[in-house]
């Protein structure tokens, strides 16, 4: 039967792909045999990257396994591991890890050559600390297509010949064309429409075909209430569907469209990484990258999305191994150049907006090509700098705060939550006071909204402040794996903080919508008494805290006062010196919302 494509539906967090690509790397060089695929998978297993923390997963395991899974404070050895996963009874083993290892080879980090296990140069490259995941991605995306010869799924005979990510953006470029065409503003596709259009469009023929079926859908939907839309889009879907299967069977289609709807999201997940695609109209639509431009218009120029034959399944692997293949079209002087200005042009707009003296423009014409693009990468860090400075002037409007504090209260309905979760308390930070700096270290597309949450090794969130420095780690756990992928990494993260800036007094805000006995147990000890040597200045709140600091400012910026970086160090001082007063972490919690709730009513009275 005829299917869409499909990223992976086993790896759904784009950012736990490096911890796959670490366990292949424990197998790299050996046959990649059955017994080689089974390994893969009780090692992911034994590392609690599958199964832990699935309920589905726990179904037919004792008592014991699952309790042993649930015990982040003990590791799993190999052999309890390989119990685990002989006593869910597969009846192929080695397709399971074969499964979990497909994401990697269908992105070219890893291959299997002669017959054995190696990592790409692009793998390789992915698992430095500082490697740009954005780039990665978009090395990988660009080259991925269908048929290939590493694959048996599709084939030249059932109609498939696409790069699925070049294909995408042709079909949003081709669907923003037809609608300027009709006189309307361009916006991209929208969520529906891409889980229908985009996995289908297995074909890069059937762009422009597939194009007009997107307006034609729109024009059809247009004026309609949203119940009859619904009605509407739901037919549209079946008889959609029965065309792509050639089949009438219910059974089937609902399976496809139910497809369809997980592979478009994860799709629209990954293929936002590359930063060549943006969501726009609250969150509903999928778009070009207009700051990406001269990039984008260069490679649909270069590349219409069909695929590239290759003469064997080694020159195939050669070319997706090749971390300089293919030369992108922008990567000339001259279109340096065109990204250089085009650069320029929003900072000064920038720094017009922000009423701050224009950055002096190097020489840059006079580049060789190979200097260009780490200063394109210094213009791009820069304009960030002044997006968050933005963020900060227009977060000390009164409906920012409520609009913050909205999300943040109903976090839980967010389609990305724990994304949502430092974004939002990022903006809160720069609400707050009056910081010299607040620096989120979520990695973010060009219009500065996050693709994906603070990289492993890094705080969160770093603050700055005339008289001290702070960080902020936030999570949306809640259980007791908190504590163990929180507690000590949060500890370390603050310490190195602590040991860079050790000019001024350091903090630690931890906000969690829940915060867990043995995250607090640990802190606790560190406040206390030491973590590698010297007490720490942690202060937990939990969300609902959190809140209520934010609470505090809308009150006080209604009376017209302002909530000044000392205030909000007092308060932090004030939670601590409880600390250190009780004795137990038990006596020294319930005190936290009292305290916060008195120094509310000392700055708003």
């Amino acid at each position: 039967m005829k299917k869409p494509w499909s990223i992976t539906t086993t790896v759904r967090n784009p950012g736990r792909l490096k911890d796959f690509l670490v366990v292949a790397k424990e197998l790299e060089g050996q046959k990649w045999d059955l017994e080689t695929q089974k390994k893969y998978q009780i090692l992911l297993i034994k590392h609690r990257l599958y199964g832990y923390g699935s309920v589905q997963f726990y179904n037919g395991l004792t008592s014991a396994q699952v309790k042993l899974l649930d015990d982040l404070s003990k590791d799993i050895t190999f052999d309890q591991a390989k119990a685990i996963f002989d006593s869910k009874g597969y009846e192929d083993p080695a397709m399971r890890g074969r499964q979990s290892f497909n994401p990697l080879r269908k992105l070219g980090l890893a291959v299997v050559s002669d017959g054995k296990l190696f990592l790409t140069d692009l793998g390789r490259l992915s698992l430095k600390a500082d490697y740009d995941l954005g780039e990665m991605f978009l090395r990988s995306f660009i080259k991925w297509q269908i048929p290939n010869l590493d694959n048996d799924d599709y084939n030249y005979e059932d109609g498939y010949d696409i790069k699925p990510f070049i294909g995408v953006l042709h079909l949003i470029e081709a669907v923003n064309k037809k609608t300027s065409d009709l006189g309307e503003e361009p916006k991209g596709i929208s969520k529906q429409e891409f889980s229908l259009f985009a996995p289908s469009l297995v074909n890069f023929e059937k762009i422009e075909e597939y194009a007009a079926e997107v307006i034609k859908l729109r024009k059809k939907l247009n004026g309609k209430g949203k119940a009859e839309q619904k009605e509407i889009f739901e037919n549209y879907s079946q008889k959609f569907a029965q065309k792509f299967l050639g089949s009438e069977s219910p059974k089937e289609i609902e399976g496809f469209l139910s497809n369809l709807r997980d592979y478009g999201d994860n799709a629209i997940r990954y293929f936002r990484l590359t930063r060549y695609v943006y969501i726009r109209g609250g969150g509903f639509y999928i778009d070009l990258e207009p700051r990406r431009k001269v990039e984008i218009g260069n490679l649909l120029k270069f590349d219409t999305g069909k695929s590239l034959t290759f003469d064997s399944k080694e020159e195939y692997l050669a070319y997706i191994s090749d971390i300089t293949e293919p030369k992108l079209p922008w990567e000339t002087k001259e279109k340096y150049i065109e990204i250089v200005q085009a650069i320029f042009k929003e900072i000064h707009a920038y720094e017009k907006k922000l009423s701050i003296e224009e950055r002096p423009e190097a020489n840059y014409k006079s580049f060789a090509a190979s200097d260009l693009k780490p200063y394109i990468e210094e213009l791009r860090q820069y304009r960030r700098e002044l997006q968050e400075r933005d963020n900060h002037f227009s977060s000390q409007n009164i409906k920012a705060i409520e609009e913050y504090s909205e999300v943040l209260k109903n976090i839980r309905k967010q389609d990305d939550k724990p994304v949502a979760l430092e974004k939002y308390v990022a903006l809160s930070l720069h609400a707050l006071n009056d910081a010299i700096r607040i620096q989120p270290n979520y990695p973010v597309g060009d219009d500065n909204e996050p693709t994906f949450t603070a990289p492993a090794g890094k705080p969160d969130i770093e603050c700055f402040y005339k008289s001290f420095n702070a960080i902020c780690e936030v999570t949306m756990l809640t259980g007791r794996d908190q504590w163990y992928n929180e507690g000590q990494p949060v500890m370390r993260h603050f310490r190195d903080f602590e040991a860079k800036n050790n000019t001024k007094d350091a903090y630690c805000i931890f906000v969690a919508p829940a915060l867990h006995r043995d995250t607090l147990s640990t802190f606790w000890n560190s406040i206390k008494y030491e973590y590698e040597g010297k007490p720490q200045k942690i202060v937990p709140l939990s969300l609902g805290s959190f809140l209520e600091l934010l609470k505090t400012l809308t009150i006080m910026k209604q009376k017209g006062k302002f909530l000044e970086h000392s205030e909000l160090i007092r308060l932090y001082d004030e939670i601590l010196s409880s600390a250190y007063k009780s004795k137990s972490v038990t006596e020294w919690i319930p005190k936290v919302p009292g305290i916060i709730s008195d120094w509310q009513t000392r700055l708003t009275a």
